[in-house]
């Protein structure tokens, strides 16, 4: 599967590969093999870069969130990092306070009615509809 790279602040994508060592990365920075894993590395840089948590504790959230997740049976061959990644944003920001859970659901539950809606090779856009 290629790898996509996106246009990111790149002080900001520096500093987190040195922080977190454990992202997928070539000597430009960091790579993505789909779109949505760029954007939650930039929404998870974003809330870093306003102070919402440390990269130590991004760390220990995200180490965590893969260690669950081999416990649970994942093979570990890197195709679900950002899978993971997300799931630790998730839990991440919700135990900061930032969002709750019920919201977080909230969201992921609209989001499935719109992909369900989007015809394939489409835009997916949310409505107020798909918050059903």
């Amino acid at each position: 599967m290629a790898q996509i790279n996106t246009t990111l602040d790149p002080a900001a994508a520096h500093r987190a590969t040195q922080e977190v060592p454990s992202i997928p990365r070539d000597a430009d920075g960091p790579v993505f093999r789909e779109p949505w894993e760029a954007q939650a590395f930039a929404m998870t840089l974003a809330l870093h870069e306003r102070g919402v948590f440390t990269w130590p504790e991004w760390a220990a959230a995200l180490a965590g969130e893969i260690k669950r997740a081999q416990a649970a049976g994942d093979p570990d061959t890197g195709e679900t990092y950002y899978s993971h990644w997300l799931a630790a944003l998730e839990k991440l920001v919700a135990d900061k306070g930032v969002t709750t859970q019920a919201t977080l659901a909230r969201y992921r539950d609209a989001w499935d009615h719109a992909c369900d809606r989007t015809p394939h090779g489409q835009p997916i856009e949310l409505r107020a509809d798909d918050f059903r």
